[in-house]
Protein backbone atom coordinates (compact mmCIF):
# COMPACT_ATOMS: atom_id res chain seq x y z
CA UNK A 1 0.00 0.00 0.00
CA UNK A 2 1.38 3.45 -1.02
CA UNK A 3 2.62 5.73 1.62
CA UNK A 4 0.88 9.56 2.20
CA UNK A 5 4.86 10.73 1.42
CA UNK A 6 4.16 8.67 -2.44
CA UNK A 7 0.72 10.04 -2.53
CA UNK A 8 1.89 13.26 -2.31
CA UNK A 9 4.91 12.92 -4.25
CA UNK A 10 2.94 11.13 -7.38
CA UNK A 11 -0.54 13.46 -7.19
CA UNK A 12 1.79 17.16 -6.61
CA UNK A 13 -0.17 17.65 -3.06
CA UNK A 14 1.78 20.15 -1.33
CA UNK A 15 1.39 20.54 2.73
CA UNK A 16 2.17 18.88 6.12
CA UNK A 17 -1.26 19.57 7.53
CA UNK A 18 -2.63 17.00 9.89
CA UNK A 19 -5.78 17.71 8.77
CA UNK A 20 -4.57 17.02 4.98
CA UNK A 21 -2.73 14.03 5.38
CA UNK A 22 -5.70 12.47 7.46
CA UNK A 23 -7.26 13.17 4.19
CA UNK A 24 -5.06 11.63 1.97
CA UNK A 25 -4.80 8.34 4.61
CA UNK A 26 -8.40 8.03 4.38
CA UNK A 27 -8.44 8.00 0.46
CA UNK A 28 -5.64 5.44 0.83
CA UNK A 29 -7.94 3.34 2.52
CA UNK A 30 -11.15 3.11 0.82
CA UNK A 31 -9.38 3.39 -2.50
CA UNK A 32 -9.17 -0.53 -2.64
CA UNK A 33 -12.55 -1.11 -1.90
CA UNK A 34 -15.82 -0.11 -3.55
CA UNK A 35 -17.72 1.96 -1.13
CA UNK A 36 -19.16 5.22 -2.01
CA UNK A 37 -17.05 8.63 -0.74
CA UNK A 38 -18.17 12.29 -0.10
CA UNK A 39 -15.26 15.17 -0.15
CA UNK A 40 -16.39 17.78 1.73
CA UNK A 41 -14.56 21.31 2.23
CA UNK A 42 -14.72 24.48 0.86
CA UNK A 43 -14.57 25.97 -2.70
CA UNK A 44 -10.82 26.06 -4.24
CA UNK A 45 -9.12 23.91 -1.36
CA UNK A 46 -8.54 21.04 -3.94
CA UNK A 47 -11.09 18.30 -4.01
CA UNK A 48 -10.90 16.90 -7.19
CA UNK A 49 -7.30 15.42 -5.79
CA UNK A 50 -9.67 12.92 -3.84
CA UNK A 51 -10.95 11.17 -6.33
CA UNK A 52 -7.79 10.89 -8.43
CA UNK A 53 -5.95 9.35 -5.55
CA UNK A 54 -9.11 6.72 -4.87
CA UNK A 55 -9.21 6.02 -8.50
CA UNK A 56 -5.89 5.80 -9.41
CA UNK A 57 -5.41 3.23 -6.43
CA UNK A 58 -8.13 1.03 -6.97
CA UNK A 59 -8.86 -1.72 -8.88
CA UNK A 60 -10.28 0.22 -11.58
CA UNK A 61 -7.39 2.16 -12.27
CA UNK A 62 -7.49 0.68 -16.32
CA UNK A 63 -10.88 2.35 -16.43
CA UNK A 64 -12.21 5.33 -17.62
CA UNK A 65 -12.33 8.19 -14.52
CA UNK A 66 -14.74 10.76 -15.66
CA UNK A 67 -15.30 14.22 -13.37
CA UNK A 68 -18.92 15.99 -14.15
CA UNK A 69 -19.71 19.25 -12.65
CA UNK A 70 -23.29 18.73 -11.51
CA UNK A 71 -23.77 22.49 -10.86
CA UNK A 72 -22.76 23.45 -14.61
CA UNK A 73 -25.55 21.33 -16.60
CA UNK A 74 -28.36 22.78 -17.09
CA UNK A 75 -31.70 20.78 -15.12
CA UNK A 76 -33.28 20.17 -18.19
CA UNK A 77 -30.40 18.34 -19.82
CA UNK A 78 -28.68 16.52 -16.80
CA UNK A 79 -30.84 13.38 -16.99
CA UNK A 80 -29.66 12.77 -20.33
CA UNK A 81 -25.92 14.11 -19.66
CA UNK A 82 -25.70 11.24 -17.21
CA UNK A 83 -27.79 8.69 -18.20
CA UNK A 84 -27.97 8.86 -21.56
CA UNK A 85 -31.09 9.01 -23.96
CA UNK A 86 -32.73 7.00 -26.70
CA UNK A 87 -33.60 8.66 -30.44
CA UNK A 88 -36.39 10.92 -30.19
CA UNK A 89 -36.72 11.26 -26.68
CA UNK A 90 -36.67 14.50 -26.54
CA UNK A 91 -36.36 17.74 -29.38
CA UNK A 92 -33.12 17.32 -30.89
CA UNK A 93 -32.34 14.14 -29.85
CA UNK A 94 -31.45 12.49 -32.89
CA UNK A 95 -29.82 9.66 -32.24
CA UNK A 96 -29.00 7.56 -29.14
CA UNK A 97 -26.27 8.48 -26.87
CA UNK A 98 -24.56 7.43 -24.18
CA UNK A 99 -24.39 8.75 -20.61
CA UNK A 100 -21.32 9.36 -18.28
CA UNK A 101 -22.64 6.51 -16.00
CA UNK A 102 -22.10 4.28 -19.83
CA UNK A 103 -19.24 5.59 -20.59
CA UNK A 104 -17.16 5.06 -16.74
CA UNK A 105 -18.60 1.96 -17.03
CA UNK A 106 -16.10 -0.43 -14.80
CA UNK A 107 -14.48 3.18 -13.61
CA UNK A 108 -14.96 5.62 -11.42
CA UNK A 109 -17.34 8.91 -11.59
CA UNK A 110 -16.66 11.56 -9.75
CA UNK A 111 -20.07 13.53 -9.40
CA UNK A 112 -18.29 17.51 -8.19
CA UNK A 113 -20.90 19.97 -6.48
CA UNK A 114 -23.35 16.67 -6.01
CA UNK A 115 -25.53 19.05 -3.90
CA UNK A 116 -26.71 20.79 -6.82
CA UNK A 117 -28.48 17.65 -8.66
CA UNK A 118 -32.53 18.33 -9.12
CA UNK A 119 -34.36 15.93 -6.69
CA UNK A 120 -35.84 13.93 -9.73
CA UNK A 121 -32.05 13.32 -11.00
CA UNK A 122 -31.15 12.50 -7.11
CA UNK A 123 -34.06 9.68 -7.08
CA UNK A 124 -32.24 8.16 -10.34
CA UNK A 125 -29.13 8.72 -8.88
CA UNK A 126 -29.98 6.39 -5.68
CA UNK A 127 -31.36 3.72 -8.10
CA UNK A 128 -27.64 3.32 -9.36
CA UNK A 129 -26.38 3.83 -6.10
CA UNK A 130 -28.74 0.69 -4.28
CA UNK A 131 -28.91 -1.61 -7.67
CA UNK A 132 -26.52 -0.34 -10.34
CA UNK A 133 -29.63 -0.23 -12.47
CA UNK A 134 -30.55 3.11 -14.69
CA UNK A 135 -33.15 3.66 -17.54
CA UNK A 136 -31.73 5.86 -20.52
CA UNK A 137 -34.14 9.01 -20.73
CA UNK A 138 -37.17 7.93 -23.36
CA UNK A 139 -36.87 4.21 -22.40
CA UNK A 140 -38.33 1.90 -20.43
CA UNK A 141 -35.38 -0.90 -20.75
CA UNK A 142 -33.27 -1.08 -17.32
CA UNK A 143 -28.99 -1.30 -18.27
CA UNK A 144 -26.61 -2.86 -15.72
CA UNK A 145 -23.38 -0.26 -14.71
CA UNK A 146 -21.11 -1.09 -12.80
CA UNK A 147 -19.34 2.42 -11.47
CA UNK A 148 -18.11 3.65 -8.35
CA UNK A 149 -19.19 7.05 -7.21
CA UNK A 150 -17.48 9.74 -5.50
CA UNK A 151 -18.94 12.96 -5.06
CA UNK A 152 -18.06 16.41 -3.73
CA UNK A 153 -19.43 19.21 -2.47
CA UNK A 154 -18.77 22.67 -0.93
CA UNK A 155 -22.57 23.03 0.20
CA UNK A 156 -23.85 22.06 3.91
CA UNK A 157 -25.64 19.14 2.89
CA UNK A 158 -27.20 18.46 6.50
CA UNK A 159 -28.95 21.65 5.39
CA UNK A 160 -29.73 20.88 2.49
CA UNK A 161 -31.32 17.67 3.86
CA UNK A 162 -33.20 19.98 6.77
CA UNK A 163 -34.68 22.01 3.85
CA UNK A 164 -35.60 19.06 1.52
CA UNK A 165 -33.50 20.05 -0.89
CA UNK A 166 -31.60 17.00 -0.99
CA UNK A 167 -32.63 13.57 0.16
CA UNK A 168 -31.92 12.09 3.27
CA UNK A 169 -31.44 8.52 1.64
CA UNK A 170 -29.11 9.77 -1.01
CA UNK A 171 -27.28 11.90 1.11
CA UNK A 172 -26.29 9.27 3.77
CA UNK A 173 -25.93 6.35 0.47
CA UNK A 174 -23.14 8.93 -0.80
CA UNK A 175 -21.56 9.53 2.20
CA UNK A 176 -20.47 5.95 3.23
CA UNK A 177 -17.30 7.61 3.74
CA UNK A 178 -16.47 11.38 4.57
CA UNK A 179 -13.16 12.90 3.11
CA UNK A 180 -12.89 16.36 4.51
CA UNK A 181 -10.01 18.76 2.96
CA UNK A 182 -9.35 21.69 5.26
CA UNK A 183 -9.19 25.65 4.07
CA UNK A 184 -6.17 27.12 3.52
CA UNK A 185 -6.21 29.58 6.68
CA UNK A 186 -6.10 26.35 8.56
CA UNK A 187 -3.03 25.17 6.63
CA UNK A 188 -1.21 28.52 7.35
CA UNK A 189 2.63 26.16 7.77
CA UNK A 190 1.66 25.02 3.79
CA UNK A 191 0.54 28.52 2.42
CA UNK A 192 4.51 29.53 1.27
CA UNK A 193 5.07 26.09 0.48
CA UNK A 194 2.04 26.38 -2.09
CA UNK A 195 3.46 29.69 -3.30
CA UNK A 196 7.04 28.35 -3.66
CA UNK A 197 5.46 25.51 -5.59
CA UNK A 198 3.36 27.72 -8.16
CA UNK A 199 6.11 30.11 -8.64
CA UNK A 200 8.45 27.61 -9.70
CA UNK A 201 5.55 26.26 -12.00
CA UNK A 202 4.91 29.78 -13.77
CA UNK A 203 8.37 30.30 -13.87
CA UNK A 204 9.27 26.94 -16.07
CA UNK A 205 5.48 27.77 -17.91
CA UNK A 206 6.70 31.36 -18.94
CA UNK A 207 10.57 30.93 -19.23
CA UNK A 208 11.11 33.72 -16.62
CA UNK A 209 12.60 33.69 -13.50
CA UNK A 210 10.72 32.06 -10.36
CA UNK A 211 9.09 35.19 -8.03
CA UNK A 212 9.88 35.01 -4.27
CA UNK A 213 9.13 37.06 -1.14
CA UNK A 214 10.87 38.90 1.87
CA UNK A 215 9.99 37.95 5.27
CA UNK A 216 7.79 40.49 5.61
CA UNK A 217 5.62 39.83 2.70
CA UNK A 218 5.46 36.32 3.89
CA UNK A 219 3.83 36.97 7.19
CA UNK A 220 1.27 38.84 5.28
CA UNK A 221 0.61 36.10 3.34
CA UNK A 222 0.29 33.35 5.81
CA UNK A 223 -1.63 36.03 8.45
CA UNK A 224 -4.29 36.59 4.92
CA UNK A 225 -7.76 34.33 5.39
CA UNK A 226 -7.45 33.35 1.72
CA UNK A 227 -11.28 32.92 0.91
CA UNK A 228 -10.70 31.41 -2.34
CA UNK A 229 -8.58 28.73 -0.90
CA UNK A 230 -5.55 27.39 -3.04
CA UNK A 231 -7.46 28.27 -6.39
CA UNK A 232 -6.81 31.88 -4.80
CA UNK A 233 -3.83 31.77 -4.21
CA UNK A 234 -2.50 29.94 -7.77
CA UNK A 235 -4.01 32.79 -9.42
CA UNK A 236 -2.50 35.50 -6.80
CA UNK A 237 1.47 33.95 -7.92
CA UNK A 238 0.65 33.80 -11.71
CA UNK A 239 -0.51 37.21 -11.80
CA UNK A 240 2.69 38.08 -9.70
CA UNK A 241 4.49 35.84 -12.08
CA UNK A 242 3.49 38.12 -15.01
CA UNK A 243 3.16 41.66 -14.25
CA UNK A 244 5.77 42.28 -11.68
CA UNK A 245 9.54 42.92 -13.28
CA UNK A 246 11.18 42.49 -9.59
CA UNK A 247 11.38 38.97 -8.99
CA UNK A 248 11.76 39.82 -4.86
CA UNK A 249 8.46 40.84 -3.91
CA UNK A 250 7.18 43.08 -0.74
CA UNK A 251 3.81 43.32 1.37
CA UNK A 252 3.21 46.27 -0.56
CA UNK A 253 3.36 44.88 -3.74
CA UNK A 254 1.13 42.12 -1.81
CA UNK A 255 -1.30 44.68 -1.04
CA UNK A 256 -1.90 46.21 -4.31
CA UNK A 257 -3.28 42.81 -5.21
CA UNK A 258 -5.70 42.51 -2.42
CA UNK A 259 -6.55 45.48 -0.58
CA UNK A 260 -7.85 43.69 2.30
CA UNK A 261 -5.26 41.55 2.82
CA UNK A 262 -4.58 43.15 6.53
CA UNK A 263 -8.02 42.61 7.62
CA UNK A 264 -7.46 39.24 8.16
CA UNK A 265 -7.07 39.05 12.41
CA UNK A 266 -10.56 39.50 13.12
CA UNK A 267 -11.80 36.71 15.46
CA UNK A 268 -13.86 34.93 13.24
CA UNK A 269 -14.66 31.24 12.12
CA UNK A 270 -16.67 31.45 9.63
CA UNK A 271 -15.62 31.38 5.74
CA UNK A 272 -15.83 34.93 5.61
CA UNK A 273 -14.48 38.04 7.85
CA UNK A 274 -17.62 39.13 9.84
CA UNK A 275 -17.82 42.93 8.59
CA UNK A 276 -17.53 45.84 11.27
CA UNK A 277 -21.42 46.68 10.59
CA UNK A 278 -22.39 43.45 12.20
CA UNK A 279 -20.12 44.01 15.16
CA UNK A 280 -21.86 47.80 14.95
CA UNK A 281 -25.45 45.88 15.07
CA UNK A 282 -25.34 43.84 17.90
CA UNK A 283 -23.36 46.67 20.00
CA UNK A 284 -26.11 49.31 19.56
CA UNK A 285 -28.81 47.02 20.43
CA UNK A 286 -26.83 45.97 23.37
CA UNK A 287 -26.56 49.69 24.53
CA UNK A 288 -29.54 50.90 24.04
CA UNK A 289 -31.10 48.36 26.36
CA UNK A 290 -28.24 48.52 29.01
CA UNK A 291 -28.61 52.51 28.72
CA UNK A 292 -32.64 52.14 29.30
CA UNK A 293 -32.13 49.97 31.95
CA UNK A 294 -30.12 52.05 34.19
CA UNK A 295 -32.47 55.01 33.42
CA UNK A 296 -35.30 53.01 35.22
CA UNK A 297 -32.38 51.97 38.41
CA UNK A 298 -32.27 56.19 38.36
CA UNK A 299 -35.81 56.75 38.71
CA UNK A 300 -36.10 53.67 40.84
CA UNK A 301 -33.77 55.10 42.96
CA UNK A 302 -35.29 58.92 42.79
CA UNK A 303 -38.81 57.67 43.89
CA UNK A 304 -37.57 55.29 46.64
CA UNK A 305 -35.51 58.21 48.35
CA UNK A 306 -38.90 60.17 48.29
CA UNK A 307 -40.58 57.53 49.53
CA UNK A 308 -37.96 57.50 52.47
CA UNK A 309 -38.11 61.00 53.01
CA UNK A 310 -42.10 60.99 52.93
CA UNK A 311 -42.75 62.65 50.32
CA UNK A 312 -45.21 60.80 47.60
CA UNK A 313 -43.07 60.38 44.77
CA UNK A 314 -43.88 62.10 41.05
CA UNK A 315 -44.83 59.03 38.97
CA UNK A 316 -45.57 61.34 36.08
CA UNK A 317 -41.80 62.36 36.17
CA UNK A 318 -40.72 58.82 35.36
CA UNK A 319 -41.20 56.67 32.16
CA UNK A 320 -43.63 53.99 31.94
CA UNK A 321 -41.63 50.68 32.47
CA UNK A 322 -43.09 49.75 29.50
CA UNK A 323 -40.98 51.87 27.55
CA UNK A 324 -37.82 51.13 29.61
CA UNK A 325 -35.08 48.63 28.65
CA UNK A 326 -36.02 45.80 30.85
CA UNK A 327 -39.58 45.56 29.48
CA UNK A 328 -38.26 46.23 26.16
CA UNK A 329 -35.91 43.23 26.36
CA UNK A 330 -38.71 41.10 27.70
CA UNK A 331 -41.15 42.48 25.16
CA UNK A 332 -40.00 40.49 22.24
CA UNK A 333 -41.41 37.27 24.35
CA UNK A 334 -44.44 38.89 26.06
CA UNK A 335 -47.09 40.94 24.46
CA UNK A 336 -48.18 43.79 27.00
CA UNK A 337 -51.35 43.08 29.17
CA UNK A 338 -53.98 45.23 30.58
CA UNK A 339 -52.81 46.37 34.27
CA UNK A 340 -55.10 46.80 36.89
CA UNK A 341 -55.08 49.74 38.39
CA UNK A 342 -55.01 49.70 42.31
CA UNK A 343 -54.54 52.33 44.90
CA UNK A 344 -51.66 52.15 47.42
CA UNK A 345 -50.39 53.99 50.01
CA UNK A 346 -46.70 54.69 49.96
CA UNK A 347 -44.26 53.27 52.98
CA UNK A 348 -41.33 54.80 54.69
CA UNK A 349 -38.74 52.30 54.05
CA UNK A 350 -35.74 51.88 56.63
CA UNK A 351 -32.53 53.02 56.15
CA UNK A 352 -31.51 49.62 56.32
CA UNK A 353 -34.33 48.56 53.04
CA UNK A 354 -32.99 51.96 51.15
CA UNK A 355 -29.55 50.10 51.76
CA UNK A 356 -31.13 46.91 49.92
CA UNK A 357 -32.45 48.88 47.05
CA UNK A 358 -28.72 50.83 46.27
CA UNK A 359 -27.25 47.34 46.70
CA UNK A 360 -29.42 45.56 43.92
CA UNK A 361 -29.09 49.17 42.38
CA UNK A 362 -25.33 48.30 42.19
CA UNK A 363 -25.58 44.68 41.46
CA UNK A 364 -27.72 45.81 37.99
CA UNK A 365 -25.10 48.21 37.03
CA UNK A 366 -22.69 45.96 37.36
CA UNK A 367 -24.81 43.21 34.63
CA UNK A 368 -22.44 42.62 31.92
CA UNK A 369 -23.12 43.21 28.11
CA UNK A 370 -22.47 39.48 27.45
CA UNK A 371 -25.00 38.89 29.95
CA UNK A 372 -27.75 40.90 28.07
CA UNK A 373 -26.45 39.62 25.02
CA UNK A 374 -26.85 35.78 25.98
CA UNK A 375 -30.31 36.40 27.46
CA UNK A 376 -31.92 37.91 24.24
CA UNK A 377 -30.51 35.10 21.90
CA UNK A 378 -32.07 32.87 24.16
CA UNK A 379 -35.48 34.14 24.05
CA UNK A 380 -35.31 34.98 20.22
CA UNK A 381 -34.63 31.22 19.59
CA UNK A 382 -36.91 29.89 21.91
CA UNK A 383 -39.50 32.32 20.72
CA UNK A 384 -38.79 30.86 16.79
CA UNK A 385 -38.79 27.71 18.21
CA UNK A 386 -35.56 26.84 17.49
CA UNK A 387 -35.35 28.45 13.44
CA UNK A 388 -32.15 30.21 13.77
CA UNK A 389 -33.13 31.88 10.73
CA UNK A 390 -35.89 34.06 11.92
CA UNK A 391 -34.17 34.90 14.98
CA UNK A 392 -31.44 36.28 13.40
CA UNK A 393 -33.68 38.48 11.52
CA UNK A 394 -35.51 39.61 14.91
CA UNK A 395 -32.16 40.47 16.38
CA UNK A 396 -30.87 42.44 13.39
CA UNK A 397 -27.78 40.22 12.61
CA UNK A 398 -26.92 38.17 10.44
CA UNK A 399 -27.46 34.22 10.58
CA UNK A 400 -23.79 33.69 10.70
CA UNK A 401 -23.45 36.08 13.26
CA UNK A 402 -25.80 33.95 15.10
CA UNK A 403 -24.34 30.67 14.72
CA UNK A 404 -21.03 32.05 15.87
CA UNK A 405 -23.00 33.60 18.89
CA UNK A 406 -24.05 30.08 20.14
CA UNK A 407 -21.14 28.40 19.77
CA UNK A 408 -19.26 30.81 21.77
CA UNK A 409 -21.69 30.82 24.60
CA UNK A 410 -22.59 26.94 23.97
CA UNK A 411 -26.27 27.93 23.79
CA UNK A 412 -26.77 25.36 21.19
Amino acid sequence: MSSIQEVKQRFGIIGSNPVLDRAIFKAIQVAPTDISVLVTGESGVGKEAIPKIIHHLSHRKHAPLIAVNCGAIPEGTIDSELFGHEKGAFTGAAGARKGYFEEADNGTIFMDEVGELPLGTQVRLLRVLESGEFIRVGSSKSQKVNVRVVGATNADMLGSVEKNEFREDLYYRLNTVEIHLPPLRERKGDIHLLFRKFAQDFSQKYRIPAVRLNEEAVRVLESYRWPGNIRQLRNLVEQLSVVESDRELGAEVLRSYIPEIDRSNLPARSDKAVSSAEFNTEREILYKVLFDMRADIANLKQAVQSMASGHSPDLSSHPAPSQTGLARLDAFNHPPVPVREESYTPEIMSEEETLDVESAEEGADRLSLQDLEIDMIRKAIERHRGRRKEAAEELGISERTLYRKIKQFKLG
